[in-house]
């Protein structure tokens, strides 16, 4: 029994030296892997050049899409590139010298290596990393350069610019420009370059029939379509997913899960009470007392025959049990409700936090979506949020939604909090709103925001 405890160990720690070894390879290649994403999306769709709205004839929504999976491939790229960087450091797998390398035992695949041939090829992925990379890091905005006269003083700068930032770039480029007598190699766009001679929508229109008249217009058309229909798909799948995932786990976990267990501490009436507050105790006792001044009614109209009071109360007794049952089923469902709705919340989360990916694409197909409506339906969607939820009537609304979520969960509606939600939370969403369409959509679509404006008049 000790020998194979040892055994047990002893292949633990082997597995875990092997991997430790294996680390800065894996790194590696994770790291070259994000950079061969990056190149290969610059020569699918941005004809080699950068992923940038420079390049490239996509809307604004696909821009926000690459540019997201350019962020994502970065970042990937710089962390596996710095694990890589301080796992070599430790294990010292980088030194030309090397004496030992451990194979596995049930391993053939590093048997006949070449150290040199694996040196060149670390050699070779760090450099094509590197130069990825750098070229995205390199990039200056175009809002953060401005381009000067040789004779302007620092003074001048300075109120160009009040930080001073922008101002010491350019005269650090007008030093190397004095000394080297060549203009150096940067991505400055001069004022000039964004004016010129004519007017940028000629410019544009140019290209366009530029771009209609290229033999690959179809094919690019056809990528098109097809990047617009795989979007499409993906935002409307994480949308179900979104819906059915919690909906099916609060279910599942309120039938097989939480529920049993319920049933089980609360199946002796004696011990559990039957009513989890005291609007259930008042709802279930104006139940019976109709039931009771129904059947009284009854006898004296004449509908029933007249009976005596032990079978009046023998009556009221049988509904009294009936009663109780069902409002101890609902107690018992309210707590079921409880925990559940936990469990879905926590699916949920879970959704959310493993699909960045399709966020990002779920974001972009609802701008497009949105933005691509005329200007009569971007007003009437806002006029009908807006009315609904921050209008005249909502108040009706925000009450019978928030006493059913009390219902739902078995609390006490209680009507001094009901009151100061209704109070604060719309007007706090209508501010959102205005703001909304004063800082976004004014700027975006200002048609849509005059629209707004005459319907709402």
């Amino acid at each position: 029994m000790r020998n194979s405890v040892f055994g047990t160990l002893k292949t633990y720690v082997r597995a875990a030296n092997q991997w430790l070894l294996r680390t800065p390879e894996r790194a590696l290649n994770e790291s070259y892997e994000a950079a061969l994403t990056i190149k290969g999306i610059e020569d699918v769709h941005f004809g080699g050049g950068k992923i940038s709205p420079d390049y490239g004839t996509y809307s604004k929504s696909a821009q926000d899409y690459f540019q997201a999976e350019l962020k994502k491939y970065l970042n990937i790229a710089k962390v596996r590139l710095t694990e890589f960087k301080t796992s070599s450091s430790v294990l010292r797998i980088s030194n030309q010298q090397i004496t030992e390398i451990q194979v596995a035992e049930d391993s053939t695949d590093l048997q006949n290596i070449n150290v040199i041939d694996r040196q060149a090829l670390i050699l070779k992925k760090l450099r094509f990393i590197d130069e990825v990379v750098a070229r995205y890091s390199a990039e200056v905005p175009r809002s953060s350069v401005i381009v000067l006269p040789k004779n302007t003083q620092p003074a001048q700068m300075s109120q160009v610019d009040t930080d001073g930032s922008r101002a010491r770039n350019v005269a650090r480029s007008q030093e190397q420009v004095e000394q080297t007598g060549k203009q150096a190699p940067t991505n400055v766009e001069s004022i000039s370059d964004k004016t010129g001679v004519l007017p940028r929508s000629i410019l544009k229109t140019v290209d366009r029939i530029k771009r209609e008249l290229d033999p690959k217009a179809e094919e690019v058309v056809v990528e098109n379509f097809r990047t617009s229909k795989s979007r499409t798909i993906i935002s409307l799948r994480f949308i179900l997913l979104l819906v059915i995932i919690p909906l099916l786990t609060q279910q599942v976990s309120k039938n097989f899960v939480v529920g049993p267990i319920v049933d089980h501490f609360r199946q002796e009436g004696e011990q559990v009470g039957v009513f989890l507050n005291y609007e259930m105790e008042e709802e279930a006792l104006d139940e019976l007392r109709r039931f009771e001044e129904r059947i009284r009614f009854e006898i004296l109209i004449g509908k029933l025959p007249p009976v005596a009071e032990e079978e009046i109360a023998a009556e009221i007794r049988s509904k009294a049990a009936e009663v109780e049952e069902e409002y101890r089923q609902r107690s018992s469902d309210a707590i079921k409700n409880v925990f559940a709705d936990i469990f879905a919340l926590g699916a949920f989360a879970g959704v959310i936090a493993t699909s960045k990916r399709e966020i990002a694409i779920l974001k972009s197909f609802l701008d497009e979506l949105i933005y691509g409506l005329s200007d009569s339906a971007k007003a009437f969607i806002i006029i009908l949020f807006t009315d609904t939820f921050v209008g005249f009537h909502s108040p009706h609304g925000w009450e019978v939604l928030l006493e059913g979520v009390s219902r739902h969960l078995g609390l006490p509606a209680n009507r001094d909090f009901i009151f100061l939600f209704i109070a604060t939370f719309p007007v706090i969403l209508d501010t959102i709103f205005k703001y909304w369409i004063f800082r976004y959509l004014n700027r975006i679509s200002p048609s849509a925001v005059a629209t707004y404006k005459n319907m709402n008049e």
